[in-house]
């Protein structure tokens, strides 16, 4: 990655090892704050540290939710090993634009 040359932007460089970039993200994460990811495992080790986790289509995480999360996770990637999907995404739209602004918009008037 090139480098950010922003006054409010820090860029980390993790090691080598597996996971190294998630477990950084899991150590210093914090009760309340907010974390914008797609990674289903990651977003059930945030939520367990008290962080409020959308996806990038504004999709919000809670602790009642990511169990189905998780399920549909393990599902979808025993459907892909087997050859019965393909597992292609849909492409970002803009009205995943406009749900996300709106759940972050949400998520940073519900924090303290």
């Amino acid at each position: 990655m090139r480098p950010l040359n922003l006054p409010n932007v820090t860029q980390i460089v993790v090691g080598a090892k597996f996971d190294a970039a998630d477990d950084w993200i899991v150590e210093h994460a914090d009760i309340g704050d907010i974390v914008v990811i797609s990674d289903i495992p990651l977003t059930a080790r945030c939520l367990t540290k008290g962080c409020k986790v959308l996806n990038p289509a504004g999709h919000v995480f809670t602790t009642p939710n990511i169990g189905s999360a998780l399920s549909m996770r393990e599902l979808n990637a025993h459907l892909r090993e087997t050859g019965e999907s393909k597992g292609h995404n849909p492409a970002f739209s803009k009205k995943d634009r406009s749900q996300f602004l709106q759940s972050l918009d949400r998520l940073i008037q519900k924090t303290p």
